[in-house]
């Protein structure tokens, strides 16, 4: 071959190469600077490159890291296997929080899954002619789900131990766990399949009485104990509402680190009832138990009962869109802004205190439009230096208002008292 020859086909190449690139990008929701490093790492990421693959069905990408997706900590709060959101940097974002800004909740690790060959398994002796042997499964795929009727919900999803470290630091009753502050919280535009109607087309009878979905991701080994997969079970009449078998988030493929290629979204139901990377269903006649049902996701504590039900819904939260001991300069005007949000209803009004309580104003709320939290602004003039402590506390249309304090439990689930949010002025 002469060397015009070679050069041609070396542009080929390179534009081939920079084609599946960006195919990489929109599968995985990974920057191009992320897939570069991790090409230079050796890892396979352009293994097939003389074919072209679609987006959707792209494997995720292996990574030594619990998650995927780059951490940047101008944007997170990096717990390893978790990561939070940071609120001071979420006042330029919209009523939605993009894919890559999104809080990650992982019981062990974003795995590795091949689409094409990915199915969805029902089975279980709620449907018709059913048993509980998962052999005897019907089977949806990708492309079998996106052929029926989807539906588009914006909610938002937040871990139950969401704020968990306010248990320490405001009650003095610590609580062991990833040491939330308020950021395991994401708000996105979900379009998938309703559940209902997987269910309906698997044969679930009217005897049914619990789902029980389950994770591909590994099995969660706590004390040398194998729990198994992620699976928590939710009672048929809710399968049945407003459940989401979702395969898009804001407009793009699910990411990888958020459910690929298919996840559960429980609206107003604590985030580990929206199982990622969904492998199978089990419906059933009767009630379903699983560790997430039974063990973990339970109060427990002093002053809760032994027969206490599985938490099912957060309730109302407060945020401010600032860092905690952030300086702002005296005698100037400043506009706090922030966000409530309540599984129960809408939020009805917000009140904000500079003064740690002592006296309260009421924040405007800006135009919601349907979104699944409220956003909400105040000016704020200080005139004196010093520390000041802020908090926000909302009410919902169903007139809760969160309290100064709430009961310890074990677990450090549902913190929903006011959060105190100190600053420096100078």
């Amino acid at each position: 071959m002469d060397s015009s020859g070679l050069r041609s086909e070396n542009v080929y190449f390179e534009d081939r190469a920079e084609r599946l690139l960006r195919e990489l990008q929109a599968a995985h929701g990974v920057s191009r600077r992320r897939l570069l490093q991790l090409a230079a790492a050796g890892l396979p990421l352009l293994a097939g490159l003389g074919r072209r693959a679609a987006p959707a069905r792209a494997q995720t990408i292996p990574t030594a890291s619990p998650i995927v997706k780059p951490l940047p900590p101008e944007w997170f709060v990096n717990f390893g296997s978790n990561a939070e959101m940071r609120w001071d940097a979420a006042g330029e974002l919209g009523d939605t929080i993009p894919n890559e800004r999104f809080f990650v909740r992982n019981h062990t690790s974003t795995p590795p899954i091949d689409a094409r060959s990915w199915r969805l398994r029902v089975f279980g002796s709620g449907l018709r002619g059913g048993c509980d042997d998962p052999g005897h499964a019907v089977q949806f795929s990708l492309d079998d789900l996106r052929r029926l009727p989807s539906r588009t919900r914006t909610a938002f999803i937040e871990c139950a131990g969401n704020g968990r470290s306010y248990f320490a630091s405001q009650q003095a009753t610590p609580a062991a766990g990833t040491q939330w502050h308020l950021g395991a919280i994401g708000v996105a535009r979900w379009r998938g399949v309703p559940l209902a109607e997987v269910l309906d087309r698997a044969g679930i009878r009217r005897g049914a009485v619990d789902i029980l979905p389950a994770g591909l991701d590994a099995n969660v080994v706590i004390a040398g104990i194998d729990h198994g997969h992620v699976r928590r079970p939710l009672p048929v009449e809710k399968a049945l509402d407003d459940v989401l078998l979702a395969y898009e988030m804001n407009g793009q493929p699910l990411p990888a680190d958020h459910g690929f290629p298919v996840r559960l979204v429980v609206p107003q139901w604590v985030g580990v009832a929206s199982i990622k990377w969904l492998g199978q269903i089990e419906v059933a006649d009767r009630p379903l138990y699983s560790p997430w049902n039974t063990t973990f996701y339970r109060l427990t504590g002093p002053t809760y009962a032994p027969d206490e039900p599985p938490i099912t819904c957060q309730t109302v939260k407060s945020a401010f869109e600032l860092a905690r001991g952030a300086q702002l300069a005296a005698g100037r005007r400043h506009l706090l802004t922030g966000r409530s949000w309540s599984a129960n209803a809408p939020i009805d009004n917000v009140e904000v205190s500079v003064d740690g309580g002592a006296s309260w104003r009421r924040a405007g709320l800006h135009e919601n439009d349907g979104a699944a939290w409220s956003r909400w602004s105040i000016p704020w003039r200080p005139a004196t230096p010093g520390v000041h402590e802020l908090r926000a506390r909302a009410t919902d249309a169903a007139g809760t208002t969160q309290p100064t304090a709430v009961p310890f439990n074990d677990g450090g689930y549902a913190f929903w008292a006011v959060v105190k949010h100190p600053v420096l002025v100078t």
